[in-house]
């Protein structure tokens, strides 16, 4: 592979000398032992599951993404199907006209991470050949045009009457602007953070790579915003102001006993937004949210240290008060590890497509 493979080293430089492309686990390591200080003072290893009390696990790990939508007001978010692995084509096709989604659209499985086989599907070969990858419960979502996409962290202290947004992302897809003379596989070599992606784009996109576009012509190549995928993420933490706050803080109080997490949107504008304008919810995000604005290529992995130990305080802070003041119970340490052997097994299966 890597005598094939030009780039090979070229790759694993950009890698090794940039933090944010870090393996999850090396990046955590230092802040594991933290965390078996708090599972310490908590007295259970699975604490967090009570930081949200009406998501699965705490939204920690195998909580499905449908259910989570369940729970939202339908406005709030894209029209949204669930399927199960196998279902065919016809019923599919089916589904989507009577509920009125269209090409494009979002495919994506219900429990899932990393953005592991989520795909946009423009017509029906493509949509065929995802039913056929698919070994997994997935969902069919309207794909929302705004160009906009930003993950915000909220956290709210039970017994407290407002919550705090702690973090904000945003995120630049992979987008490449053509020069007349370039292919697009000429242009992603030319730019570190797309070379890592081309591997995937050569077996996604396959002979699209090749197309010259025009001088000044923008391309989107990865729709979504996603760090795993190729996009760009920026701190945006600087723009929080009271008026944010109370909006968001709304906006949370509509998904039912949400303590802690972070909630990615797509919208129009940033001022349509903050005035409860224009936008949907993508995704909800529970105990297992990452603070993404710590991936900003500016920030060093110091800042990012404190800011993971900062979130890991309040995940143990709620969870201890929602026990306490809720009478909730912490997950027991069997049915804890159980939830892990299923979600190895689950990214197993996602993995092999």
């Amino acid at each position: 592979m890597r005598n094939k493979d030009p780039y090979y080293f070229k790759r694993l430089y950009i890698k090794i000398t940039h933090w944010e492309y870090w393996p999850f686990h090396v990046i955590y390591f230092p802040i594991y032992f933290y965390w078996a200080w708090l599972m310490l003072k908590a007295r259970a290893v699975f604490f967090f599951n009570a930081a949200n009390p009406s998501i699965e696990n705490g939204g920690f790990l195998m909580e499905s993404k449908k259910k989570i939508y369940d729970l939202l007001p339908s406005h709030f978010y894209p029209t949204t199907l669930l399927f199960e692995p196998g279902v065919d084509m016809k019923t599919v096709l089916a589904e989507i006209i009577r509920v009125g989604i269209d090409f494009p659209f979002i495919a994506k499985p219900d429990i899932g991470m990393r953005g592991m086989q989520v795909k946009l599907i423009s017509n029906e070969i493509e949509l065929n050949a995802y039913l056929l990858q698919s070994k997994v419960p997935f969902l069919v979502q309207s794909y929302i045009t705004y160009t906009e996409e930003a993950g915000i962290f909220y956290c709210k202290i039970p017994g407290e009457k407002l919550g705090i947004i702690t973090g904000i992302v945003g995120k630049e897809f992979v987008t490449i602007i053509g020069d007349g003379k370039s292919s697009i596989r000429e242009i992603l070599i030319q730019n570190n953070r797309y070379l890592l992606q081309l591997p995937t784009l050569e077996k996604n996109e396959g002979s699209l790579l090749h197309k010259i576009l025009e001088a000044g012509e923008k391309y989107t190549l990865v729709p979504y915003g996603n760090h795993a995928r190729g996009s760009r993420f920026i701190d945006w933490s600087d723009r929080i102001d009271d008026t944010l706050q109370e909006t968001f803080h709304k906006i949370c109080l509509e998904i039912p006993e949400f303590y802690y997490g972070r909630i990615d949107i797509r919208f129009r504008d940033w001022e349509s937004f903050k005035a409860g304008k224009d936008f949907y919810i993508i995704e909800v995000n529970g105990a297992g949210s990452d603070p993404t604005h710590i991936y900003d290529p500016s920030h060093s992995i110091l800042f990012a240290w404190k800011e993971i130990i900062k979130h890991l305080n309040l995940l143990y802070k709620i969870s201890i008060l929602n026990k306490k003041l809720k009478g909730l119970h912490f997950m027991r340490f069997t049915e804890g590890m159980k939830m892990m052997r299923a979600n190895a097994q689950h990214v197993a299966i996602i993995s092999a497509n």
